[in-house]
């Protein structure tokens, strides 16, 4: 039982409910002061970027005068850092996306966008001419989207980042609150969260707040203010709002009830305020966080550092310039275990481990005592290993839930081995050098897929391939990523080399798309490399376009031929045929020795384009053919009475059978043809003579 009284000693009590607050890293950052910088954490235990104020006059050290965006993991890891140069003014604010991007906004509305590792994402875009001629001066951001205030007291709203354009497109102008002074405070309620589906902006003026959205302005709370600081909660259901007389009211976002309202000793505004989950708010002055509950005595935790609040689904982490700590309500089930005192069957069993471990008897006798209750206290000890994110209580736990199993054979294991599991994802990726501080709950909300995609844009493929075999999920893009990843970092390497190290790699997964992985080679200048592993892909369809666009026709004819397709034929074909323009002699050569190429484009020619096929036959040597062609078209024009009533007798049909008449000559097999030619071209002169004779010209009809 001591160690269960070490645990709950740790625990804090809000009315009927603790809280605690554990330490997940000590920062491994130098010389990283909060209150000289603007920082942008990312939610789900993401990076943090971290910026030197340019709104503070800053004493510099020993460092340098150029402004740097440096990015670390939650453990204060250096992942990496870019000189910020970027014009447009000071720097307004910044904060990650779902996807983790960093959004940096500037007073002259352009947006900066970089990745994880502090690349630049061109192009750069645009809140609109409004913004850029009425500086950017507040900025409020959720998920993907962001609500920015300018000088003029306008508002606008960037619903998505993804939809946004370079001169303002996907840019939201919300209605006019018509201001005439800066809002006291404002805060932004998510579109998922409003019955029109649009966003809404709280903005906190005098004793009221104005709700503004795309179709107006509405008077809301009259008479709840003067509000200086206002936070929604996750849900968008309830507004925790911080007055001019130092009260904190929490309020439904409707201001249709005050849910609890609760006195401050200070009337100053907090530096931040905070949704601790959905039962608490905390407050942070210059050295005392405070936590407040809807009853009882609030909470109280003192620093002597700067501190940012994170507020995640089900608390809040607290970084500070030495560590990382996050603030959560303690799960019922571990409450069950480890107050102290407490003999409900998960602490009875919990304690049974103990003394079992002890060799003692008393393991049997509390065993004996919670027969009945045994499934009960098993799925407690699970629970609450979930929850805990000290690696060593884990284990207690699970072998506390373990040693219940062995006398219980209700219990199904399922349940067990799938938090093991879950518990090894976690711990792999709390480590410090990778420094994803997930909850069981955030780990939930945020799903493994995302997790793995977090991992592979951080560049940890090795990771993120043991855990995607490890929960069952496709390896594909993990192994596309790295070799996307290693070959652009592998300019000196040779393409030999680099190939042999990626197809080792490559082939450990089946199904593989290496036309995309060649694809970025091609992008990379390395077009010998995309052609050899253009080689080893399966799917024809993929295969095929990537072969031309790197230049390789040949073996994109022939590899289109291989696999049967005559509509991927035709399409290599064609594209031959737009890069020269007309047929050349060497298009011709490529596809005569390729009977099924040929064919189709025999086919195709004799219903769209004689011409390119009478000059492909002339290449060929195949006079006959040509002949076929323009005794075929002389019929054709005899259809045509516009063509066939010309009044020369040496006329177009006439040309093109004499024409016919002198290839068939050409060759021995086809007298017969060039006699029946030459026989034809006579009748037809002494036809049109005829005609002439009797009416002075053609007539009307058809001459067949």
């Amino acid at each position: 039982m001591a160690g269960a009284i070490s645990v709950a000693a740790e625990w804090q009590m809000l009315h009927n409910r603790y809280y605690r607050k554990p330490e997940i890293y000590k920062m491994k950052w130098k010389h990283i002061d909060l209150s000289r910088n603007k920082v942008a954490c990312a939610l789900y235990g993401g990076p943090i970027a971290v910026i030197r104020d340019d709104s503070k006059i800053v004493q510099l050290y020993a460092e340098s005068a150029l402004r740097k965006l440096r990015i670390f993991n939650s453990a204060g890891v250096h992942l990496a850092e870019t000189v910020w140069r970027n014009p447009g003014g000071r720097l307004v604010a910044l904060s990650w996306t779902d996807d983790l991007t960093l959004i940096c906004i500037v007073q002259d509305g352009t947006i900066y966008r970089y990745n994880i590792h502090a690349e630049l994402i061109e192009p750069s875009v645009s809140l609109g001419k409004e913004c850029f001629e009425h500086s950017v001066v507040e900025c409020v951001f959720w998920g993907n989207g962001v609500v920015c205030m300018n000088e003029g007291f306008q508002f606008f709203c960037v619903p998505d980042f993804k939809n946004l354009g370079r001169d303002g497109a996907g840019v939201v102008k919300l209605a006019d609150p018509l201001l005439e002074a800066p809002p006291l405070c404002m805060a932004v309620i998510e579109p998922k969260y409003t019955m029109s589906g649009n966003v809404e902006v709280l903005i906190a003026v005098e004793d009221h707040v104005l709700l503004v959205d795309e179709d107006g302005v509405q008077q809301v709370g009259a008479g709840v203010g003067p509000l200086q600081k206002i936070v929604v909660s996750r849900d968008g259901k309830y507004l925790a709002s911080f007055t001019h007389d130092g009260r904190l009211l929490v309020i439904t976002t409707d201001f249709s009830s005050i849910i609890f309202e609760f006195s401050c000793e200070s009337a100053l505004p907090p530096e931040h305020l905070a949704w601790c989950g959905l039962d608490s708010v905390l407050l942070f002055w210059d050295d005392s966080l405070l936590m407040v509950g809807p009853y009882g005595d609030p909470v109280r935790y003192y620093y002597d550092e700067p501190i940012v609040l994170i507020s995640e689904c089900d608390g809040v982490r607290v970084l500070s310039n030495s560590n990382m700590e996050f603030v959560q309500r303690v799960p019922d089930s571990t409450v069950s275990i480890f107050t102290i005192g407490s003999t409900t069957p998960a602490a009875l069993l919990y304690d049974a481990l103990d003394h079992f471990d002890k060799r003692s008897a008393k393991a049997d006798e509390n065993l004996r005592m919670i027969r009945s209750s045994l499934p009960e206290a098993i799925e407690a000890c699970i629970d609450a290993a979930g929850y805990e994110f000290d690696v060593a209580r884990q284990e207690t736990l699970l072998r506390a839930a373990s040693y219940g199993q062995a006398f219980c054979s209700d219990v199904p294991r399922d349940r067990f081995q799938e938090m093991c599991k879950t518990l090894r994802v976690l711990n792999a990726v709390r480590n410090p050098d990778i420094g994803i501080s997930l909850s069981i709950q955030q780990y939930k909300e945020l799903t493994a897929p995302i997790l793995i995609g977090r991992l592979i844009n951080a560049h940890q493929h090795f990771l993120a391939l043991r855990l995607s075999e490890y929960l069952g999920l496709s390896q594909e893009l993990v192994l596309m990523h790295w070799a996307c990843t290693r070959i652009t970092c592998s300019e000196s390497m040779p393409d030999s080399a680099l190939l042999s190290s990626l197809l080792e790699k490559l082939k450990l997964c089946k199904g593989i798309d290496y036309a995309r992985v060649a694809e970025h080679a091609d992008k990379s200048n390395r077009r010998k490399l995309a052609a050899s592993l253009v080689e080893h892909e399966p799917c024809s369809s993929k295969q095929v376009p990537l072969m031309l666009s790197i230049e390789q026709e040949d073996t994109a004819l022939s590899k289109a031929i291989e696999s049967g397709d005559t509509d991927l034929v035709y399409f290599v074909l064609f594209h031959l045929l737009q890069k020269a323009v007309e047929p050349t002699l060497e298009f011709f050569g490529m596809i005569q020795s390729k009977p099924l190429a040929r064919d189709l484009y025999i086919t195709y020619s004799r219903c769209y384009n004689h011409e390119d096929l009478k000059n492909f036959f002339l290449s060929a040597g195949q006079l006959q053919e040509v002949a076929f062609l323009l005794w075929k078209e002389s019929w054709e024009l005899s259809k045509n009475p516009m063509a066939s009533n010309a009044t020369s007798p040496h006329g177009k049909r006439i040309k093109a059978i004499e024409k016919a008449r002198d290839l068939f000559a050409e060759t021995k097999e086809y007298i017969f043809e060039s006699k029946a030619a030459d026989e034809h071209a006579k009748l037809l002169r002494l036809l049109f003579e005829c005609l002439i004779a009797v009416d002075g010209g053609f007539g009307s009809n058809d001459v067949s």
